[in-house]
């Protein structure tokens, strides 16, 4: 038997028979009842009422960035519009939440704040002194309590602060809103901790950028102060050296110049021949010198050198110039343009090319005249010594190519170094004729100079 066997068919007139659903009735467009559709709307517009609810709370909780005055503020506008309330009352427990700010915020039926709290009406500040002590006071009757609201702030289990409602006559408090209330409520609670946090995280950040600030400070005074000990380190080492070289030259060479001075002397008295006296007399002057020469580079050593670092380039060059000089060799030193401070190295290196061309004028040059002319150009810094003896710029030229191709023999090792001092300083060494007629040695350096940056 078929399935259209075992089922019988209704009748046509069965099916026409048969009532049809009331979808009106079912909607609530249409009812039978007559308080169906009045309930169906109250409950539409309380439901579109907490969505609008949701969203004032929902923009006001975002403003958490903002400090938590400014998200006070919009929760208390929050509830204000959702409750349609003429007062609105917020604080927050004494000691609770230390760092929210403000304690406590009023707002009248005009929507403006209250400023002064104590010069809101008595039952207003009664209930705001009732937050801040966390004591409650419930106890209203019904009409009031229709159009009255509390709600307390609960953060991990303890009340931290309230909020306090009064709507006008034709708006009664119902279930909604206290729920729409206590969801703001637990809402404002988290917010106001993460503005706490908030704050404090940026009050940290703050104080770990000065400390960091501070840190790195400290650390480059450190570095300063290593390199202050440094080179005081190395000038020490420097001035032993020099005062061992000082003392090897007093104990050495210049007893030995002596020495010689007194064995000419010697056989000059026991030589009856002219030319040869002549001769003898040469020698003994030239061991004069050498030893005068020698008195002023143990002075120099043990003196000028170990006292540089406190003096400036043109003191400096003035004690020089009057430093065992020959008797017959009068120097003059110059200072033009405007003084500039230059590196310690870049003087010492300055100082010691003077101290060179001024030994080579009063040994060789057989002057009676020098000077010493120290110029600041501003970008440039030019120092030359000047005599009228009889040196050769040409010869002079050679004889530092010799003694700088040649194998070194010990000659001309001066003009060497001083040519090297200057390069050391990013100059140039020259020479040419003076216009006293003799020899003059001209060097030019930059400013500030290659010194600087290199070791002493």
């Amino acid at each position: 038997m078929t399935a259209a066997a075992q089922w019988p068919r209704r009748s046509g007139r069965a099916a026409a028979n048969r009532p049809r659903p009331d979808l009106e009735a079912l909607t609530g467009l249409r009812s039978g009842k007559p308080h169906y559709y009045p309930e169906y709307r109250t409950s539409a517009e309380r439901l579109h009422r907490v969505i609008l609810a949701l969203e004032k709370i929902s923009a006001a909780l975002v403003r958490t960035m903002e400090g938590s005055e400014a998200l006070v503020r919009a929760v208390v506008e929050a509830a204000a519009d959702h409750l349609t309330a003429e007062w609105v009352v917020f604080a927050l427990v004494d000691g609770a939440l230390p760092e929210a700010r403000p304690r406590h915020l009023v707002r009248g039926p005009d929507g403006a704040e209250w400023a002064d709290a104590r010069s809101v009406p008595p039952r207003i500040w009664l209930h705001l002194d009732h937050i801040r002590t966390d004591t409650s006071d419930d106890h209203h009757d019904e009409a009031e309590a229709r159009r009255h609201l509390h709600v307390p702030i609960k953060l991990d289990g303890r009340t931290v602060g309230g909020f306090v409602a009064w709507t006008p006559e034709e708006r009664p408090i119902d279930d909604t809103d206290h729920s729409v209330l206590r969801i703001l409520a637990g809402q404002t609670a988290a917010a106001l901790q993460n503005c706490a946090l908030l704050d404090h995280s940026a009050r940290l950040h703050a104080r770990t950028s000065l400390q960091a600030t501070d840190l790195r400070m400290r650390n480059e005074q450190l570095l300063a102060t290593q390199a202050e000990l440094g080179a005081a380190r190395q000038r020490e080492v420097l001035d032993n050296e020099r005062h061992r070289i000082a003392r090897e030259l007093h104990d050495s060479v210049t007893q030995y110049a002596l020495s010689a001075g007194m064995h000419i002397e010697l056989v000059r008295t026991e030589i009856a021949d002219p030319r040869l006296r002549g001769q003898l007399d040469t020698a003994k002057d030239l061991t004069r010198r050498a030893v005068e020469q020698l008195r002023s580079a143990i002075y120099a050593l043990n003196d000028c050198d170990a006292h540089g670092a406190d003096k400036d380039l043109p003191s400096m060059l003035r004690q020089l110039s009057g430093v065992h000089m020959p008797d017959e060799l009068r120097v003059e030193v110059r200072i033009g343009g405007t003084p500039v401070e230059l590196p310690s190295d870049c003087e010492q290196s300055l100082f010691r090319i003077a101290g060179e061309a001024l030994f080579n004028t009063a040994v060789h040059a057989e002057a009676t005249k020098a000077v010493v002319r120290l110029t600041y150009q501003g970008d440039q810094v030019r120092l030359t010594i000047s005599d009228d003896g009889g040196g050769s710029p040409d010869g002079v030229r050679r004889s530092l190519r010799a003694a700088t191709v040649a194998t070194p023999s010990g000659e001309h090792r001066g003009l060497v170094n001083m040519q090297a001092r200057a390069r050391e300083l990013g100059g140039t060494l020259t020479f040419r004729r003076a216009r006293l007629g003799g020899l003059q040695v001209q060097v030019d350096i930059p400013v500030p100079c290659a010194a600087e940056s290199s070791s002493p």
